[in-house]
Parts: C-alpha cells; structure tokens; sequence
C-alpha cells in the first residue's frame, strides 16, 4: 500500500488538540467526505479511503450533516422520461 508523508509543525496538533493519530483519522475521513460530496468517488471507496467500513461511514456523514444520497436532477429527468 503506498504510504504519503506530511511534514506538520508540532503546533497543528496542539492548537487541534489532536494527537498525530487523531489527526491523521480525521484527515482521512475529512478527504473521504470531499470527494465524495464532489460525486468523484463512490460511497464504497469514500469509506475506504477513510478507514472505515460503509456503514460507519455513512454513520460519519450523517454527523456531519453532510446528504448520504446525492441526487443528480437531470439524471432524475432523464429517468422520470423514460419511465
């Protein structure tokens, strides 16, 4: 598995009060939530770039208060059409 490095001041984690792993977690989730909120990757992949399963991160969307089913209208449009 490829690994990436972030150098950080010492700072970042007690002003967030976070340990390094914390940090880390969050990261990962906060990235996870973006792109998935941009449609550019799947709930599944979304999940797994967060580290967690697809119900834990779906649990996580929605404290975050962020819609778990993105809805592209003219897809909708096209499929009401069709029906």
């Amino acid at each position: 598995m490829p690994k990436v490095t972030l150098d950080l001041p010492e700072e970042v984690f007690s002003a967030l009060r976070r340990s390094p792993e914390e940090f880390v977690r969050e990261l990962r989730l906060a990235a996870a939530i973006y792109w998935y909120q941009k449609s550019e990757i799947s709930q599944e992949k979304a999940a797994t770039i967060a580290g967690l399963n697809r119900r834990d991160f779906l649990m996580a969307l929605s404290r975050e208060q962020v819609d778990v089913f993105a809805v592209d209208f003219d897809d909708l449009q096209r499929e009401l059409e069709r029906g």
